[in-house]
């Protein structure tokens, strides 16, 4: 009995170790003021497992509604789990940052740059805020790759669409999107004229939608896809398209699409 316990013992330090390994980490840079915007926020940073053993540099993914992204404490609609996805993507050769940027409280005037029944008007702003104070001082503080490939931004509902609005009109910075859900009906899908002006760049832009989502915006999203199409975005190349079939305007549907995602997001060929 006494070899025994032993044994357990140090299999159990072993498999906590192992498990410690295989975990990413979340940091917190506090209280960061927007001079864009005349406010401040928290900053989540979840580094992938390996970042702690060594010395390489990551691509970074900056998301809106920081929140609801990691804990389903800090939430008011649910967590992703995006620390959990991560850790799953880095177990088949896949890592990145993932920075979490909260919303604000003016949330929907910060992620659209379009005016609209329900407001807006302060996107540019907002990605002034990601591009000249959020990402100089993520780029200090961490090992990133900071280059335009290995740069991305994504979100959700009005999330998606200041996340789309970045790759087409910040597209200097940002070499990949995901826009999950995204509010492309907002100011009456004012969005589609940006894409259809904006000059054509390499880049890697995953698109979905759920079809329990309402007529208004799985048409809307679709008219988004036959745009980038036309536009010359290829799909499974360049362009990810999914149609959730049971898929609801949430964070339990978003969660779990943005896991299967990464791959396709953090591929090294399209965005050179």
């Amino acid at each position: 009995m006494h070899q025994f316990r032993r044994f357990w013992v140090r299999w159990s330090a072993r498999a906590r170790a192992g498990w410690l390994r295989r975990r990413g980490q979340l940091r917190v840079l506090p209280t960061v003021y927007s001079p864009q915007l005349d406010n401040r926020r928290d900053l989540l940073v979840f580094v992938p497992p390996s970042y702690a053993r060594g010395h390489a540099r990551y691509p970074v993914i900056y998301m809106q509604d920081g929140q609801n992204l990691f804990h389903a404490e800090t939430s008011f609609a649910g967590t992703w789990s995006v620390g959990e996805a991560i850790e799953w993507a880095s177990r088949r050769g896949v890592e990145a940052i993932v920075v979490g940027i909260p919303n604000a409280a003016k949330r929907i005037a910060e992620y659209s740059p379009f005016v609209g029944a329900e407001g807006g008007g302060a996107g540019d702003r907002y990605l002034e805020f990601i591009t000249r104070t959020v990402k100089p001082l993520v780029d200090e503080r961490f090992r990133t790759v900071p280059d335009r490939p290995h740069t991305g931004i994504a979100g959700s509902s009005m999330g998606g669409l200041i996340s789309l609005y970045a790759f087409f009109r910040y597209s200097e910075v940002f070499g990949f999107a995901a826009a999950l859900s995204p509010s492309v009906w907002f100011a009456g899908g004012a969005i589609l004229e940006v894409v259809a002006r904006a000059p054509r760049t390499p880049g890697r832009l995953y698109l979905d939608i759920g079809m329990r989502e309402g007529e208004r915006s799985v048409e809307f999203a679709r008219r988004l896809r036959d745009l980038l199409v036309e536009r010359g975005f290829q799909l499974g190349r360049d362009l990810q398209w999914v149609e959730d079939r049971d898929g609801v305007h949430h964070e339990s549907a978003w969660g779990p699409r943005f896991r299967t995602a990464l791959p396709f997001l953090l591929r090294e060929d399209a965005t050179r």
